[in-house]
């Protein structure tokens, strides 16, 4: 067996590596951060933010509280609520809600948006409708606007609960029978059972849920942009794609920075804090509790609604706008946003899966704390919004681009499709990252001490064990930083190359012209691509036994 100090040698350009990537995911924040601070830009920053302060960013502070709050509130009565009904009850459906409750993560938001906006406003069906039923004319009856901040509020509860439901679902088929038994023998009724015994044990699991939901609603660009709903976003896009003022977009993108980070805290914080074990495991798992007469059919109604507004009516709104549509016009312009679109998320899925492969493999041979720590950056990606994430890059490319020129080298990195699979890649490494090494913890370390004693070094063991092992968790990864990426519309639309369309910024752009119709195709090309790891997961779901 080599000794230690070889191994150590060995490991020494794995950590080298890591340290150089986990400083190129934290170049955004330090990019944003850096245009804020430093001496030439300071009375700058200043002034800018006070104007901003003055004008815009109350409003933007304003709407993204109030929808994140909406978010909160209904994803966590709607995840938990259905995680709760299928995890304890037996019900008309049930075996099908299990599963079929993760489809809307297959609909991006600005996609959900765009249905809803053709399907009920003023000249949509639902109000043509109505006015034709009861007399109705002009504005004189009130309809809710499906653009407004409650508008998009509700949306993004209906797309993003999945993340709520995915994780209490576990909580609750992990939970202690014998606490849930202990609870009936003291006379306690199924809902005093729930909030005395099965949330507190799951309120962890579904924290962190409602926190992803969170992120997920503040970095948000298509929707809230299409609905005309200034946020923190909006005003980052239209700081620096429309305005061009850069110190502006980078005085927002910090307040929406420490919005999330802020989040991450708190959720770390409130997971930290804990306390609640359940104890007996599943070894004793519980038989769902039979439902009879109208309790049965209102948890059917109750778990069908979230799919039906989150999934089925937008899927079929597109499909009616498509069937009614002129997309033949498009010619080879589709495929032409076809193939940029899997070229990006392909390349893109190859370098994420090989470098997340060559950190959990670090952090498996090695105890170090500086590994630790560079895997710890790199997991913190996901967190930050897009629109972050594309003016910190392009700030300090802009730098290195004004460089170039002026010592007469051509090389323009900024709006290049180099620097928007570097966006991709600080954005979605976290998701590759945590599906590798969920596979490779589940490799034996005794088969590295066998390797170790028949002579093979870490790269060997790499190479013959580790990699062949790990192919599922590597097709996992790649898939789902391919789908993020097909579906990721705020950073893309900032850095991409002049004339260099995906399907995300061309569904979008058709969208914000009125021609949802031909938007259709595209957006369902999205959804169709989405949907390929959801089903995946949905059929791991369905396997599950409680």
């Amino acid at each position: 067996m080599p000794d230690s100090r070889h191994q150590h040698g060995a490991l020494h350009p794995l950590l080298l590596a890591s340290l150089l990537i986990a400083l190129l995911v934290g170049v955004p924040i330090a990019g944003v951060l850096s245009n804020l601070f430093s001496p030439s830009e300071l009375s700058n920053s200043i002034s800018t933010f006070s104007h901003l302060w003055e004008t815009v960013l109350p409003e933007y502070i304003l709407n993204s509280v109030i929808i994140a709050v909406i978010v909160a509130v209904l994803t966590a009565v709607i995840g938990i609520a259905c995680a709760w009904l299928v995890a304890v009850f037996d019900f008309p459906g049930r075996r099908f809600f299990e599963w079929a409750l993760i489809l809307p993560l297959a609909m991006p938001a600005y996609v959900v948006a765009y249905a809803y906006t053709d399907f009920l406003q003023f000249t949509g069906p639902v109000q043509t409708a109505l006015r034709s039923w009861f007399g109705w004319q002009g504005q004189t009856y009130w309809f809710p606007q499906i653009r407004s901040v409650g508008g998009a509020g509700f949306l993004f509860s209906f797309v993003l609960y999945p993340y709520v439901y995915l994780l209490a679902r576990n909580a609750f088929i992990e939970r202690s029978p014998r606490m849930l038994d202990a609870a009936r023998t003291l006379g306690a009724g199924p809902w005093r059972a729930f909030f005395q015994v099965s949330l507190p044990l799951a309120r962890p699991a579904a924290a962190a849920g409602i926190a992803l939901a969170l992120m997920e609603t503040l970095a948000d660009y298509g929707a809230v942009a299409y609905f005309g709903v200034p946020t923190l976003t909006t005003g980052i896009y239209k700081s620096w794609y429309i305005f061009s003022d850069r110190a502006a977009a980078a005085q927002i993108a910090a307040v929406l920075l420490i919005a999330v980070m802020g989040l991450m805290l708190l959720e770390q914080k409130n997971r930290g804090r804990a306390r609640y074990y359940a104890v007996g495991g599943r070894s004793a798992a519980q038989l769902p509790t039979q439902l009879q007469g109208r309790q049965a059919w209102s948890a059917t109604l109750f778990c069908a609604l979230p799919i039906l507004f989150g999934f089925l009516a937008p899927l079929v709104i597109l499909l009616h706008l498509l069937w009614h549509a002129d997309v033949i016009s498009f010619g080879a312009r589709y495929f032409g946003w076809l193939q940029n679109t899997i070229i990006l998320g392909g390349a893109t899925a190859f370098i994420a899966v090989a470098i997340c492969v060559l950190m959990a493999y670090a952090a498996r041979v090695s105890n170090s704390k500086v590994q630790a720590f560079c895997n710890r950056i790199v997991s913190m990606g996901y967190a930050i919004p897009g629109a972050v994430i594309a003016v910190g890059i392009l700030i300090p490319l802009a730098y290195i681009d004004a460089w170039n020129s002026e010592h007469g080298i051509a090389l323009i990195l900024s709006g290049s499709v180099i620097a928007l699979i570097y966006a991709y890649l600080v954005r979605f490494l976290a998701v590759s990252f945590q599906s590798v090494q969920a596979g490779l913890v589940k490799i034996t370390p005794a088969m590295d001490a066998s390797a170790r004693s028949l002579g093979h070094g870490i790269a060997s063991m790499l190479r013959h064990i580790h990699v062949p092992l790990l192919w599922r968790s590597v097709l996992t990864a790649g898939l789902l930083v391919f789908v993020d990426v097909v579906k990721e519309l705020p950073a893309t639309l900032t850095i991409r190359p002049f004339n260099f369309d995906t399907l995300a910024v061309i569904t979008h752009q058709l969208a914000s012209d009125e021609r949802l119709g031909e938007a259709a195709l595209p957006a369902l090309t999205i959804v169709l691509v989405a949907i390929v790891p959801v089903v995946m997961l949905a059929r791991a779901i369905a396997k599950t036994k409680d």
